[in-house]
């Protein structure tokens, strides 16, 4: 469902092969997470974090520019690290962009939960056309992505938490873009089981 590694998370039916214009979308995605990860280890946390926060910023304008179009995750993740990005300044305290990767994915899976509420699976709005599922497949799919979503929101307390700077920089950059890509691929089987038919 990370503009850096969160936004990586952002749920995805199936891998798409990285070419065109998903080449690209991906290239604008990582491109904040890389520039934090170097800005990190050459000057430290709080250089990196004004750095992140304007290549997201940027990732916003390149996407609309390049593909035409941004979507609404990226928008919150935005959002977000603009946010705890000015806390972490403002309170000299670099928890509070420790804490993002947190509340971007609180904030999918309590979109992905409200929209179960109401009956309307957000992740059948986001990937309806390219996929046709069965009901019950895009009420699965969405509730595995909610509790991922939920999953990597603790992951990161724990791993901020309990660990040194550096560990959590590497995990954020290491750790939770794999972990997306393969709870990503796992999803196949679900998607393969509930496909209607063309």
């Amino acid at each position: 469902m990370s503009n850096e590694a969160d936004r990586s998370a952002t749920p995805t039916a199936a891998p798409q092969p990285a070419e065109g214009p998903h080449a690209t979308k991906l290239l604008i995605e990582l491109g904040p997470l890389v520039v934090f990860f170097l800005a990190y280890w050459a000057f430290g946390i709080y250089p990196a974090t004004a750095v992140l926060m304007v290549a997201t910023v940027a990732s916003l304008v390149a996407s609309r520019l390049l593909l035409g179009r941004i979507s609404a995750m990226p928008v919150v993740t935005a959002v977000v690290v603009c946010v705890f990005g000015a806390l972490t300044f403002w309170l000299n305290d670099p928890s509070f962009i420790k804490m993002k990767p947190t509340f971007v994915n609180l904030a999918f899976a309590a979109a992905l939960g409200g929209g179960l509420l109401m009956g309307k699976p957000l992740v059948k709005l986001l990937f309806g056309e390219q996929l046709q599922l069965t009901d019950a497949g895009w009420h699965q799919l969405t509730v595995r992505w909610m509790l991922f979503f939920l999953s990597m929101a603790a992951l990161n307390e724990f791993v901020w938490r309990s660990f040194s700077e550096a560990t959590w920089v590497s995990f954020k950059v290491f750790g939770l873009l794999p972990l997306s890509l393969a709870f990503a691929v796992a999803q196949l089987g679900l998607i393969k089981r509930h496909q209607l038919p063309s």
